[in-house]
């Protein structure tokens, strides 16, 4: 049974903030993925608000290290290759110039990323073998569940699935797509959507130019994808894009649609009519297999983390100064001073 702290114990550099198994976490490394977290541009939040944002992060910092100790004990560790072959993909979709303008964004360098992917790919490996590759789903499952679930495949009414490729003819406060694009004038907005639509009709992926050139932050990060769009909900859009829905068969692409501020251009991905899906749809069949894979997933990552974590010999001296502070700031809310050039 764990107890308070041995009155012996070596107190720790006062820039570490956890120890994991006698390695080291410290505080620059917190305070670099804090920065990913936290919107340059949003309300500064309270010093309060940072130190639980940078505790969670920590919590996270200190599982990772437990697994990826756990994965180099199994052989599972990430070789170079694979690091190089994840990196190359990584960059893709970037020009050199654009590559370096997101490290730069997120103030890391090539070795911080290689290390990151390094990581989250050793990660990988160990729950594959040890958490995926143990879950099976047996036709009785499938069948139970669509049993007990059965409205949930009853749908209501016809429904489309639709992703979108949207370009604003001015400059917009918030961009989230890969290639950091953003057209800010009529002229411009012109130009790069008959350089979409010539991509498109040459055969480039729909869900691959959304996410490189879609000037919508709600849907450009996962390929332009709408989801379902109940029938009901497509006579309340703007006419314009229930027509060029109604008009296109699944897998088809539509022309560029001008709206009020903004051009659209949609893919019809499927359409759905009324009524019980039958549990011999394979759709069907593919989804309820994937919900009961991500359940089983979720609660065996959760306890293979906590029995690793039993394991493993754990000190959270942030989480120690917090507490000590008694609801005041610790000195772990203070920024550091600047180190102090020697004197010439």
């Amino acid at each position: 049974m764990g107890g308070l702290a041995c009155g012996h114990e070596a107190a720790p550099a006062p820039d570490v903030w956890a120890m994991v198994n006698g390695k080291e976490i410290k505080r620059d490394e917190v305070d670099k993925y804090y920065r990913t977290r936290v919107n340059p541009e949003g309300q500064e939040p309270s010093q309060e608000e940072a130190l639980s944002v940078k505790l969670n992060i920590l919590e996270e910092l200190i599982s990772n290290e437990i697994l990826l100790e756990r994965a180099k004990k199994l052989n599972l560790e990430a070789s170079d290759g694979e690091v190089e072959d994840k990196f190359t993909e990584f960059k893709s979709p970037f020009t050199e110039e654009e590559f370096q303008r997101q490290l730069k964004d997120r103030g890391v360098t090539v070795l911080d990323l290689k290390g990151d992917l390094r990581r989250q790919l050793s990660i990988q490996k160990l729950l594959n073998r040890e958490v995926v590759a143990k879950i099976s789903i047996t036709d009785q499952d499938v069948t139970d569940f669509y049993n007990q679930n059965r409205a949930q495949f009853n749908v209501a009414e016809p429904q489309f699935r639709i992703a979108q490729i949207v370009v604003t003819p001015f400059k917009d406060q918030q961009i989230r797509n890969r290639k950091n694009d953003d057209a800010t004038t009529e002229a411009e907005a012109k130009r790069k959507l008959a350089m979409l639509m010539d991509r498109l009709n040459g055969g480039a992926d729909f869900a691959q130019v959304a996410t490189d050139y879609s000037e919508d932050p709600s849907t450009s990060t996962n390929g332009g994808d709408l989801g379902y769009v109940p029938e009901s909900a497509l006579n309340k859009a703007d006419p314009a894009l229930k027509k060029a829905v109604l008009a296109l068969k699944p897998g088809q692409i539509s022309p560029v649609i001008a709206q009020k501020d903004k051009y659209t251009i949609l893919k019809l991905i499927a359409r759905e009519s009324a009524g019980q899906r039958d549990l011999s749809d394979p759709q069907v069949q593919q989804t309820v297999r994937d919900t009961l894979k991500n359940r089983k997933e979720q609660l065996l990552r959760a306890a293979y983390l906590s029995i690793a974590r039993d394991e493993a010999r754990v000190t959270n001296y942030l989480a120690r100064q917090v507490l000590e502070a008694n609801g005041k700031l610790p000195d772990a809310a203070k920024i550091p001073a600047p180190a102090k050039q020697p004197a010439k």
